[in-house]
């Protein structure tokens, strides 16, 4: 980039570019000129965030001379060259990567027939050679003069995301507007991106809305980067500005295998497999109702700086993420006590099914941290179907074949306990710490219950139910009680839960499952 550029650029991995385009005229611009454009809106240029993106010198461009051939509506008189769409593969890390990346410079990126002719063609070649796509979206949404086979070429680009899911990586960086039938192929993909104050997605504007409804609602507020973050979970990451932004999608694609069926790849082993971990005793108040980070938990088992957060702004009473244990790979998913209490609600389901269901895909291995009081009671709750959501979860656990741990580390009560991979729904090796609960109910609600009519009639209520509290402890939800009934595989000193964490991976490495043939399952939505 020039000095010129407003755009603090730390690390270039692309060689520059000069992009021919078309005025209506038919004269030719420079790439410098379309980029001053771009950066007038504050936004970078199509070819500088893939510079940001793809490895120095090794980005390769597919069909940089495609043009539209539609006529009418003076689309005859503009043919930019490529057509408003940049395509193409390259490396990050070394590693292949298939990107597309829409040129708000040319017909302000909107989609026709030729620009969706290329994302399918890089997509195909992206299935083909088993490697991870990107697509950066800025962009107007269907090119209104090409009419029907602007929404046809939607369409073909909708059914490769779902051949696709599942089988290589998807991953979706909004750097502008993304509106209408361009939403859903973000939304079709693994992890989302979006960078504030400049990317928005909805399915109908602003405009669109206040004529329908009246309602006056801006651009930023009704899909802007923090709503999506925020409010519903669209967006997985979302950062001030471009350079942190495609930072973090090549963070994320170190974690992420090229395939289905290929291993993740394996990160350094500098920290060592039988290390103990005595801070977990600090870190973890033994008083179930004192909250804590659950994240300091992750961070203090797994490989050290390996944590990476799925999601963080969304759904905050469940944690998921990405970390590795000795090198391996490993997706978490954790209850969160300082958020609601760590109770499991619709949001949190739908974050946590999502993520088990895509580690499960690609044959990452789960961690679950289990510090749960239940599910979130009430008729919201209810009547938003939290029975239908929370299956979600429950069916993602179910299904998965991948190797599954299980970590008690303190409560786990009733049906939120069985969805957070319990032993009687196929985790592999299921451990908890001295201080845990297993029980339908927590013991004092559990005595309110069960002695209402004796704690009514007593003299004491107040002593009485302390004894019966005690009583109910000792006898039913006393740490080892699910030890002694097979839930658990073992009680276990949290210091010694990174050691015994890698040592279960490392016994699953060869875990096969044979499932019954079938089209597929019928997943609760």
């Amino acid at each position: 980039m020039t000095a010129t550029s407003p755009f603090p650029v730390a690390t270039s991995h692309a060689p520059a570019h000069t992009d021919v385009q078309y005025s209506p005229g038919g004269e030719r611009t420079e790439y410098s000129d379309s980029r001053s454009h771009q950066h007038a809106k504050g936004k970078l240029h199509a070819r500088e965030r893939l510079a940001l993106l793809i490895d120095h010198g090794s980005f390769v461009e597919i069909g940089p001379e495609r043009k539209h051939v539609a006529f009418g509506a003076g689309l005859d008189e503009r043919r930019p060259a490529g057509d408003g769409v940049l395509t193409g593969w390259g490396r990050v890390d070394g590693r292949t990567v298939f990107v597309f990346a829409h040129d708000f410079t040319a017909f302000a990126g909107s989609l026709g027939a030729t620009f969706a002719d290329k994302i399918c063609k890089v997509m195909d070649l992206a299935d083909a050679a088993g490697a991870p796509v990107v697509g950066i979206s800025d962009g107007a949404g269907a090119r209104i003069q090409e009419g029907v086979d602007a929404l046809a070429g939607y369409g073909r680009i909708f059914r490769r995301n779902v051949a696709m899911s599942g089988v290589i990586p998807q991953l979706s960086v909004l750097a502008g507007p993304c509106a209408g039938g361009a939403a859903y192929s973000p939304a079709l993909t693994d992890f989302t991106f979006m960078v504030e104050g400049i990317a928005n997605s909805f399915i109908t504007g602003p405009d669109v809305v206040r004529t329908v409804t009246g309602e006056d609602v801006s651009a930023d507020s009704l899909g802007g980067a923090r709503l999506h973050a925020d409010r519903t979970g669209v967006a997985h990451f979302t950062f001030p500005d471009e350079a942190a932004c495609f930072a973090s999608v090549r963070s994320l694609l170190g974690y992420l295998p090229a395939a289905a069926g290929v291993p993740a790849p394996r990160g350094p082993v500098d920290d060592p497999a039988d290390r103990a971990c005595p801070e977990l005793n600090r870190i973890v108040p033994t008083d179930p109702r004192k909250s804590y980070d659950v994240r300091k938990v992750v961070t203090e088992v797994t490989d050290a700086g390996s944590w990476l957060e799925i999601g963080a702004r969304w759904a905050r009473n469940l944690v998921v993420g990405f970390a590795r244990l000795n090198g391996q790979v490993v997706g978490v998913v954790a209850n969160q006590p300082q958020a609601k209490a760590g109770v499991l609600d619709i949001a949190a389901a739908e974050k946590g099914a999502r993520f088990v269901r895509f580690c499960d895909a690609f044959g990452i291995p789960l961690v679950t941290f289990v510090d749960v009081p239940g599910f979130l009671p009430g008729s919201r709750q209810e009547h938003g179907a939290i029975i239908r959501h929370g299956a979600k979860l429950l069916y993602a656990y179910c299904e998965a074949t991948v190797p599954r741990l299980q970590v008690v580390l303190r409560k786990a009560y009733g049906g939120a306990y069985i969805v957070m991979d319990s032993r009687s729904i196929g985790s592999d090796v299921a451990l908890a710490w001295p201080g845990n609960e297993i029980a339908v109910m927590g013991a004092d609600s559990a005595v309110n219950l069960l002695y209402r009519r004796e704690l009514a009639a007593s003299e004491d209520p107040s002593a009485l139910h302390r004894d019966l509290t005690e009583r109910y402890r000792t006898l039913v939800s006393h740490p080892y009680a699910a030890a002694e009934r097979g839930h658990v595989d073992d009680v276990i000193d949290p210091a010694d839960t990174r050691r015994l964490l890698i040592s279960s991976l490392e016994m699953l490495r060869g875990k096969t499952v044979m499932q019954r043939p079938r089209k597929h399952g019928n997943m609760p939505l």
